[in-house]
C-alpha cells in the first residue's frame, strides 16, 4: 500500500495504517499537533484506518480548518453534558459556525434553559473531557441508525430522509452517541479552552411552521490565550451593541405600537440622510436613474411575479375598492412596470434604475432584533436592464463600485458565488451553467477572487454575494448581484434590438446595503457610535463657557457653521462646563469647540477632536475649511 505526501514523496506500508501511526512515524510532535487527515482530499479522523493507496495530509492545530474540527467536537461534548444533565432532552442539529458552535436542543417536558444554567453544563463538559474519551466513528445501517435514536424524533426525522442503503455514520464518546459525518479530534482532552455563551431560541430546521428549540451557543479554541482574547473581543461587541448605542446617542426608538417598525430621532434621520446622499451621488455618478414606486400594490401584480404564490405569508394585505392589495416586500414588481411603461431600444441598453424604496415583511416577532431584523426598511435597489453582451463588463462594473463604497466605511468583504439550486430552480441546466460561468468570469475580469457557495442560488438565477467583516472580525451579508431568468419572462419584458425584433433583456438586481436599516446598524457597531465627520448626526458641538457672555459668539458661530452645510449643535443649558465637554465626549461628537472670552477677543476657535486631548487653537476660517474638505473626501486624503 503506497502512502504519498504533498511534498511528493511516498511510502509502502505492508498493511492498513491510521494517519495518527503516519504522524507518530515523522514525529511525536507532529502527531500531538495533528487534529485530523485528508485522504485523497475526503476528511478523516487520525485513528481511522487507510487500506488502499492514497495521498495524506495532516491537518494541525494551525490551519482554519481544524479549529472548526474542535468547535465541532465540543458542540458534542456539550450535547453529552446536557445529556447527562438533563435526560429527557432530544437534539437537532449542532454544527461549527464562524467563531464557535452550537447545539438545538429541546431540553425535555418542564425544562427551559437560561443564561443561568450554562455555567454548570460547562461544569459537567469538563468533567467529561478530563475522562480522555476517544471520538469513535460508527458506520451503521439506516434500520440500525433509526433503533439507535428512536427517543430522538428530530434524529429519526433526519434519518428518514436519508436514501435507502446509505452508510451512516455515528460518533460515540463515553456513553453519548450522536448522528454526525465527522470528522473528530482524537479524543476529549483536546477540548480544554471553551466558553459557552448565551442561549436563544430557534425554529426546528428554520422554519417558523415547526416547534421552537434553544440555540446553546459556544466557542472553543486550542490556545487558551486565543480564548481570552475573544471573550474580550465579545465583550467590546456587547459595549457596541447598537440598540444600547441608538439609546444613548438618542438615533432611533422602536415602540410598543409598532414592533419591528423603527422610528427615525432627528440624529438617526441626519445619519440616515447623510448615508443617501451619498448613494444618490455615487449613483449619479455611475449613470443611474432614480425612480419611486408605490407602497402598496394589487394582489394580481404580486400573482404575476410568483409573490402571491410563494411569500404570501410574508406580506401585509388590506383590500381597496373590493380589491385586493399588499404592501410591497421588496421592490422589483413595481420596477418591472416602470421598465414596461416604455419602449426600449437596444441603443438604450444598459439601462441602470436605482430606487430607495421602503418595504415591508411580516417577520415572526421572536426574529426581531433592533435594526438588524425588522418589519420596514428600506432597501438599496437597482436593476439593471442590459443584453446579453454586457453582462461581465456590468458586473465587473458593479464590482467596483461596491469596492469604492465599501472601502468608503473600511469594510472588507469576501465574494461568494452562489449556484443552482438541486431542487427548486427554474429555466434549463444549460442556461444556469452559462449564468454561472458568467459571473466568475466578471468577477475574474476585475481581478477579484471568489469563493463558490453551492446550491444558494435563487430560484431565478445565480448570484454573488458580499460577505462584509467588520472591526469587530464579525461577518454580515449585505451586498447582493443576482441574475435573473425569470421577472422578464413573468413581465414580458422586451427591447427593440437592431434588427427591429423584440427581445427579451438580461436583468440584474443588485443592493449594495441590502438595507439602510441593517446597514446603520452595523455602522453603529463598527464604528462604536464614534461615527467619521461626513457620517456623524452632529459633527461639531459648540460649548460656550458662560451663556451671559459668550452666547452671543456662539450664535454668530453657529450661523456661519450652517451656511457652510456643517452640521452644528450649541450647548446653552445652565450647566458646569465640564459635564457639558464630558456629554459631548459620550455623545462621540467629532469636534468640540469652547467658546470663552480669548475666542472672543482674538476670533479664532479652539477645538478639540473625539478621543484626543489635545486643544488646537486656529481661525474660524481655517477651521471651516478643514471640516469641509474632511467631509468632502470622507476623511480620505
Amino acid at each position: 500500500m503506497k502512502i504519498t505526501f504533498l511534498d511528493g514523496s511516498a511510502k509502502e506500508y505492508p498493511k492498513a495504517v491510521s494517519p495518527l501511526e503516519i504522524a507518530e512515524e515523522i514525529s511525536a510532535s507532529l502527531a500531538k499537533k495533528s487534529v485530523y487527515a485528508k485522504i485523497n482530499g475526503m476528511d478523516y479522523d487520525l485513528s481511522r484506518l487507510i487500506d488502499f493507496d492514497a495521498t495524506v495530509e495532516l491537518v494541525t492545530m494551525d490551519k482554519p480548518e481544524a479549529l472548526d474540527v474542535l468547535r465541532h467536537s465540543c458542540s458534542h461534548l456539550m450535547a453529552s453534558a446536557i445529556k447527562s444533565l438533563y435526560p429527557g432532552a432530544q437534539f437537532g442539529v449542532g454544527p461549527a459556525i464562524e467563531e464557535g458552535f452550537y447545539y438545538d436542543v429541546n431540553p425535555g417536558e418542564g425544562v427551559r434553559f437560561n443564561d443561568e444554567d450554562l455555567p454548570r453544563i460547562e461544569e459537567e463538559m469538563r468533567r467529561i473531557a478530563s475522562e480522555g474519551l476517544k471520538f469513535e466513528r460508527i458506520e451503521v445501517s439506516k434500520e440500525k441508525a433509526l433503533e439507535m435514536f428512536r427517543h430522538d424524533r428530530y434524529k429519526t426525522e433526519l434519518i428518514k430522509e436519508l436514501p435507502e442503503g446509505e452508510v451512516i455514520t455515528v460518533y460515540r464518546h463515553g456513553d453519548f452517541a450522536d448522528l454526525c459525518r465527522g470528522p473528530h479530534v482524537p479524543g476529549t482532552k483536546m477540548l480544554k479552552h471553551f466558553k459557552l455563551l448565551n442561549v436563544s431560541g430557534a425554529y426546528w430546521r428554520g422554519d417558523s411552521r415547526n416547534e421552537q428549540l434553544q440555540r446553546i451557543y459556544g466557542t472553543c479554541f486550542f490556545d487558551k490565550k486565543e480564548l481570552e482574547s475573544h471573550l474580550q473581543v465579545l465583550k467590546e461587541r456587547a459595549e457596541r451593541d447598537h440598540r444600547k448605542i441608538g439609546r444613548e446617542l438618542r438615533l432611533f426608538m422602536i415602540s410598543e405600537y409598532g414592533p419591528g417598525f423603527p422610528f427615525w430621532l432627528p440624529k438617526g434621520m441626519a445619519l440616515k440622510q447623510a448615508l443617501m446622499d451619498y448613494w444618490y451621488k455615487v449613483h449619479e455618478r455611475e449613470g443611474y436613474r432614480f425612480i419611486q414606486t408605490p407602497i402598496m400594490l394589487s394582489k394580481e401584480l404580486w400573482e404575476i411575479s410568483g409573490h402571491w404564490r410563494n411569500y404570501r405569508e410574508g406580506m401585509y394585505t388590506s383590500e381597496i375598492d373590493e380589491r385586493e392589495f399588499a404592501v410591497k416586500p421588496m421592490n422589483c414588481p413595481g420596477g418591472m412596470l416602470v421598465y414596461k411603461h416604455e419602449i426600449h431600444s437596444y441603443r438604450d441598453l444598459p439601462l441602470r434604475v436605482g430606487e430607495l424604496g421602503l418595504v415591508h415583511r411580516h417577520e415572526a416577532s421572536g426574529a426581531l432584533s433592533g435594526l438588524f431584523r425588522v418589519r420596514s426598511f428600506t432597501q438599496d435597489d437597482a436593476h439593471i436592464y442590459m443584453e446579453p453582451k454586457h453582462i461581465v463588463s456590468e458586473v465587473g462594473r458593479l464590482i467596483k463600485l461596491f469596492d469604492e463604497v465599501y472601502s468608503v466605511f473600511d469594510l472588507s468583504y469576501a465574494i461568494d458565488l452562489s449556484t443552482r439550486p438541486e431542487e427548486k430552480f427554474i429555466g434549463s441546466v444549460e442556461v444556469w451553467d452559462i449564468a454561472e460561468k458568467t459571473l466568475a468570469e466578471a468577477c475574474r475580469s476585475v481581478r477579484r477572487e471568489f469563493r463558490i457557495n453551492p446550491g444558494d442560488g435563487a430560484f431565478y438565477g445565480p448570484k454573488l454575494d458580499f460577505q462584509i467583516r467588520d472591526s469587530m472580525n464579525r461577518v454580515w451579508q449585505c451586498g447582493t448581484i443576482q441574475l435573473d431568468m425569470m421577472l422578464p419572462e413573468r413581465f414580458d419584458l422586451f427591447y427593440i434590438n437592431e434588427k427591429g425584433e423584440k427581445v427579451r433583456p438580461v436583468m440584474l438586481h443588485r443592493a449594495l446595503f441590502g438595507s439602510l436599516e441593517r446597514f446603520i446598524g452595523i455602522l453603529i457597531e463598527h464604528y462604536g457610535g464614534a461615527f467619521p465627520t461626513w457620517l456623524a448626526p452632529v459633527q461639531v458641538k459648540l460649548i460656550p463657557v458662560s451663556n451671559e457672555h459668550h452666547r452671543e459668539y456662539v450664535e454668530e458661530l453657529e450661523e456661519l457653521f450652517k451656511k457652510n452645510n456643517i452640521r452644528v449643535e450649541s450647548d446653552f443649558r445652565e450647566e458646569k462646563l465640564s459635564y457639558k465637554i464630558r456629554e459631548a465626549q459620550i455623545q462621540k461628537i467629532p469636534y468640540q469647540l469652547v467658546i470663552g472670552n480669548k475666542e472672543i477677543e482674538s476670533r479664532d476657535i479652539t477645538y478639540r477632536r473625539y478621543r484626543s486631548q489635545e486643544s488646537v487653537t486656529v481661525p474660524v476660517d481655517q477651521f471651516i475649511n478643514m471640516v469641509v474638505a474632511e467631509i468632502k473626501t470622507m476623511g480620505k486624503s
